[in-house]
């Protein structure tokens, strides 16, 4: 499975929670990193980008190898990053790719420009089978703090489908609600776990792709992947000073 995503030097988040993730749900992870940051267990505070040139090197060598079931994003870096994994993409139709649009760290560093949001808008999400945005990027994103508008409003741009996470919110459950072109939207709940924690929006993401790489239909991918999630959490590690980090790498049954 190809995952394409930053470096988090905390390994709390970022390319390492996706690879644990994936790992963990029973595939290969073929990681390329997209952009380096300065980032602990708070917050980002600074970020830069790969060449992307260099990427389309590792892209090509990859699939020229290797057997590719699906493709999970991150934090891309800039725009010149997301044009080189959308010809990628074009050269390889027919891979689910999941997206998490990641924009912004909790503690609020930026890890996406206003160039960088525009390609991913209008480049990336008709490409995708599901992006992932949490409450703050899917009212960024949808231009609307009500949720089933803002959803209504990327579904427009050409997105097969949206899963809107809940894991920013509060209340005693976590609502993740997948938005596509039918009538009415599916939600799950599951219980809410203590405060926010490192990297959950990273392994949610990369666990619902590894379902879907390894054969699963969407739904079924994310139910397994919030189970998974869910486990991870419940035995979450004190890394830093910040917040918890998930234990992805614990023995978990499916």
């Amino acid at each position: 499975m190809l995952i394409l995503s930053g470096l988090d030097p905390s390994g709390g988040a970022g390319i390492q929670a996706d690879i644990q993730a994936v790992t963990s749900l029973g595939c290969h992870p073929l990681p390329v990193i997209t952009c380096l940051t300065v980032q602990d267990t708070r917050n980002v505070y600074g970020a830069e980008a790969v060449s992307a040139e260099l990427i389309r090197q590792q892209l090509r060598c990859l699939a020229d190898d290797v057997p590719i079931h699906a493709i999970k994003t991150g934090a891309l870096g800039n725009a010149a990053v997301v044009e080189a994994l959308v010809d990628f993409i074009g050269e390889h139709p027919g891979l689910p790719l999941i997206t998490d649009p990641v924009i912004k760290a909790a503690g609020g560093g930026d890890l996406a420009d206003d160039e960088l949001i525009k390609a991913m808008k209008e480049r990336l999400f008709p490409l995708a089978e599901m992006i992932t945005p949490n409450g703050v990027e899917l009212a960024l994103l949808g231009h609307s703090d009500n949720p089933d508008e803002a959803a209504g409003n990327l579904l427009k741009t050409g997105c097969q489908s949206v899963l809107a996470t809940g894991g920013h919110g509060t209340g005693i459950h976590i609502t993740n609600t997948l938005y596509n072109h039918s009538p009415e939207p599916m939600r799950w709940e599951i219980e809410r776990i203590g405060g926010e924690y490192h990297g959950t929006g990273c392994t949610l993401a990369a666990a619902i792709a590894a379902g879907r790489a390894s054969g699963l239909s969407a739904r079924a991918a994310i139910s397994q992947a919030q189970n998974y999630v869910n486990h991870a959490i419940l035995h979450a590690l004190d890394v830093g000073k910040g917040q918890p980090v998930p234990d992805r790498g614990i023995l978990w049954e499916r």
